[in-house]
């Protein structure tokens, strides 16, 4: 498989192929933060398509010598911030994030009792800050370091430490609130280890909080 370096490289003759397998690559991680930093799907279709023509208006500009994820997805999370800044300010639009859960919720392929853990887990990431649950998905999703996240959302380590561990803990306690996960100290000897279910249930390597 080419590297981003050569693919971009091709991109950036505009041929055609480079420009469409770019997109084939990278469409799924794209959409997934869009869908998630969105949380409706219609929306996120749209954010992603912008972002990649904005992607595409400035390969040029990519480092080479540095990673291509992170430059793609600083663009994508500032799309995303650009959608919800534009969606808060229209009328009728302050509950929206939980019509989203509900709407999430209903359209399921499990009843509410059936829900595993992993949609539970989708349904309480929609009630998050965005920037709490932008933090949780690039970290044990998209398995980005704290470095890479804070260039993303252009913010130093120390705050995306900080937006983790608040993303984290609101999490457990959405959790813990539906019956999903039960009450008791994380770090017991006997009780369950929920800080350290939640991520795993997002799909991504179990990656250790420090």
């Amino acid at each position: 498989m080419q590297s981003d370096a050569e693919l971009v490289q091709q991109c950036l003759t505009g041929d055609e192929l480079a420009l469409r397998a770019f997109t084939q690559r990278y469409q799924g991680l794209v959409f997934s933060l869009c869908q998630r930093m969105l949380g409706h799907r219609e929306d996120a279709e749209d954010v992603a398509q912008e972002s990649f023509l904005r992607v595409f208006r400035n390969l040029h500009r990519w480092d080479h010598e540095r990673p291509l994820k992170p430059w793609l997805l600083t663009i994508v999370a500032n799309r995303c911030r650009t959608a919800l800044e534009r969606r808060s300010k229209l009328p009728g639009q302050n509950d929206l994030a939980v019509d989203l859960a509900e709407e999430r919720r209903e359209h399921s392929k499990y009843s509410q009792d059936e829900l595993d853990l992993g949609e539970e887990l989708e349904l309480a990431l929609g009630e998050l800050r965005h920037e709490y649950r932008t933090c949780f998905v690039l970290f044990y999703q998209d398995e980005l370091s704290y470095q890479e996240i804070g260039e993303v959302l252009d913010c130093p380590q120390g705050t995306v430490k900080t937006w983790l561990h608040r993303a984290l803990a609101q999490l457990v306690k959405l959790l813990r609130e539906r019956g999903v996960v039960a009450d008791g100290e994380d770090d017991s000897e006997n009780g369950p280890d929920n800080k350290a279910a939640v991520p795993a249930a997002a799909g991504g390597t179990k990656r250790n909080e420090k």
